[in-house]
């Protein structure tokens, strides 16, 4: 499988190096505005300056046919990049989020259903080794219904570039991570929501990068996420911390550590699950099935709207401060 990654700078660090290791997908060119960019990774990656190119139809006219495009940009080219690959008929893999707006998002999956191609999302804590198994205890009854899930997550990164303009860089750009598994975990979307978001003095983003969200889905489950991307210690892992309360007991995250307690019972700790592949070697692999076998995605177009739909929602909660009611 050829395909061409659009971006190689930042996250396209992880894309480059993925589809390196992979054994069925490889690079036929790529796409880089960014000269100095474009040159650092000539040297990091050993690439062909010939094949990295100014623009995707640039790309497309020189290269031909290939078999899919790995679209890294920062979310407010998602559209124009994905928009140009579906319409020549080449299946997209985009890192998230989806699109930089919810307009952006919305004309990207109805693109998709008109043309038929595939478009999925980079939503790599989904597949993780920690995610699999929380979504699979939780599945296997022991603990009974899901009542409440409480998450906090809190770092202090320092990355420069876009995120630090962003007006709600915490909540659309990493936050959304977590509003995904919320998802993944419960199989619902919220029905209402409420959420606070503020941006400490001594942050260094220019939007607000801390927030509180209480959500309530539509199959009864109350969650409550507090975050800040600006902590100044006693951080989380980047999975967050989880506690799910359930009819039967209590599932928890701690440290990436997964420990169940059952209605008086002691507490276990739970071991991961074993996994062939995690974050975008998964992804990647995913995507070749999809394109190549007819296999489904792990977070395909048509399901990751809403979590796009859930972001913004949150957004405006933010902005207005009124109780925001979802479809």
């Amino acid at each position: 499988m050829k395909v061409i990654q659009v971006g190689i700078g930042g996250m396209g660090n992880a894309w480059l190096n993925a589809v390196n290791r992979s054994e069925v997908v490889q690079f036929a060119g790529f796409v880089e505005i960014n000269e100095e960019i474009s040159a650092a990774q000539v040297a990091a990656y050993d690439l062909d300056p010939a094949t990295i190119y100014k623009s995707l139809p640039e790309a497309l006219d020189a290269l031909g046919s290939v078999d899919g495009v790995i679209n890294v940009t920062p979310p407010q080219f998602h559209k124009a990049v994905t928009l140009t690959a579906l319409d020549a008929g080449i299946p997209v893999l985009t890192e998230k989020p989806l699109a930089g707006t919810l307009d952006d998002a919305q004309a990207m999956l109805a693109k998709a259903e008109e043309t038929g191609i595939l478009l999925t999302v980079a939503q790599n804590y989904r597949c993780s080794a920690l995610a699999r198994t929380v979504k699979q205890v939780l599945a296997d009854g022991q603990l009974g219904a899901v009542g409440a899930v409480d998450v906090r997550f809190f770092k202090g990164p320092h990355f420069g570039g876009f995120r630090e303009e962003m007006p709600h860089p915490l909540i659309i750009d990493m936050a959304i991570h977590h509003f995904d598994m919320l998802r993944y975990f419960l199989d619902s979307s919220p029905a209402t929501l409420y959420a606070h978001s503020w941006n400490p003095s001594w942050s260094w983003f220019g939007g607000d990068a801390s927030a509180a969200v209480n959500m309530s889905f539509q199959n009864g489950i109350v969650a409550n996420y507090t975050g800040s991307w600006c902590s100044q210690g006693i951080e989380t892992p980047w999975n967050a911390h989880w506690r799910f309360d359930c009819e039967n007991g209590v599932l928890s995250v701690e440290d990436d550590a997964i420990t169940i307690q059952t209605l008086g019972g002691e507490k276990q700790p739970i071991e991961l699950l074993s996994v062939e592949r995690q974050g975008q070697d998964f992804l990647l692999h995913n995507f070749y099935e999809a394109v190549m076998n007819g296999q489904p995605t792990i977070a395909p177009a048509q399901d990751n709207i809403h979590t796009v739909e859930m972001v913004f929602a949150i957004v405006n909660a933010c902005d207005t401060g009124q109780v925001i009611k979802l479809g």
